[in-house]
C-alpha cells in the first residue's frame, strides 16, 4: 500500500524536472532559492545573487515557484 503514492510522488517529481526551462524560479532539496540560468541532463546554474550562481543536480530541485516570488521575498 506504500509503494502506490510513492511512485505517484516519484512520477510528479520527474515531470517536474522535465518540464524545467531557463527563467525559472525553484527551491532545492537543501532550501536554495533562485532562477536557473542554465540547463543540462544532470546539472542546473542557478543565480542566486546578483552575479552569484551554482550548480545543482537536477534531482535535488524540490520546487517550482511562480514567476516574480524571488522579487517579492
Amino acid at each position: 500500500m506504500l509503494i502506490r503514492p510513492q511512485m505517484k510522488q516519484a512520477k510528479e517529481h520527474k515531470t517536474l524536472l522535465d518540464s524545467l526551462k531557463a527563467g525559472d524560479e525553484i527551491v532545492s532539496n537543501s532550501g536554495i532559492l533562485g532562477k536557473i540560468t542554465k540547463l543540462n541532463n544532470q546539472f542546473a546554474t542557478i543565480e542566486i545573487a546578483k552575479n552569484v550562481e551554482v550548480k545543482l543536480q537536477k534531482q535535488t530541485i524540490q520546487t517550482l515557484l511562480p514567476k516574480g516570488t524571488i522579487k517579492s521575498i
